[in-house]
């Protein structure tokens, strides 16, 4: 970084400022923080409208038949889907029944494991999709991808991954 008084290089330091667990979080702390949340909160908030308005099918259920359209054979277990779609084991469990009672979805037993079963995406779901999918990439590049440069599109890439490298880690 350039100090614009002297013209010299400072050096930038790219390790947290260490503080005491209970001291308040500094200005710059949670301005990042918060700006992280909504930031976060607005975009869900705006795909979620667009996709629902649009397609019938809000943020989550998008995320899902997603996720079980990248899968071997279009199909999850549901301990694996819900982790992959981030959602709670119960909430990932209503929302398959609501995507099971619209025809996007079916249940499919585990012979492996008799406790366990599988999400599998139906042929009405793979269409959802496929009708869905330019709505949120169009969404999620409007709405993000065009605020910022691929420079800085790989450092956020970066970043992020420097913070959930901890609940691999933890």
């Amino acid at each position: 970084m350039l100090d614009t008084q002297s013209g010299s290089q400072l050096s930038v330091s790219t390790t947290a400022i260490p503080a005491s667990e209970e001291a308040d979080l500094s200005d710059v702390e949670l301005r990042a923080w918060r700006g992280l949340v909504r930031a976060y909160d607005s975009l869900v908030k705006r795909l979620d409208a667009e996709l629902e308005t649009t397609h019938g099918i809000g943020l989550s259920s998008y995320e899902v038949v997603c996720a079980l359209n990248g899968a071997p054979d279009r199909q999850m277990r549901m301990c694996d889907l819900a982790d992959s779609v981030m959602l709670s084991r119960s909430g990932l469990t209503r929302l398959v029944d609501r995507l099971e009672r619209d025809g996007l979805i079916a249940r499919a037993c585990c012979h492996s494991d008799a406790r366990g079963s599988y999400a599998v995406l139906t042929e009405a779901g793979r269409l959802r999709l496929e009708e869905a999918r330019p709505t949120h990439l169009a969404g999620v590049r409007r709405d993000f991808v065009a605020h910022f440069s691929e420079p800085e599109l790989r450092s956020l890439a970066s970043l992020w991954a420097r913070v959930t490298t901890l609940e691999r880690s933890g």
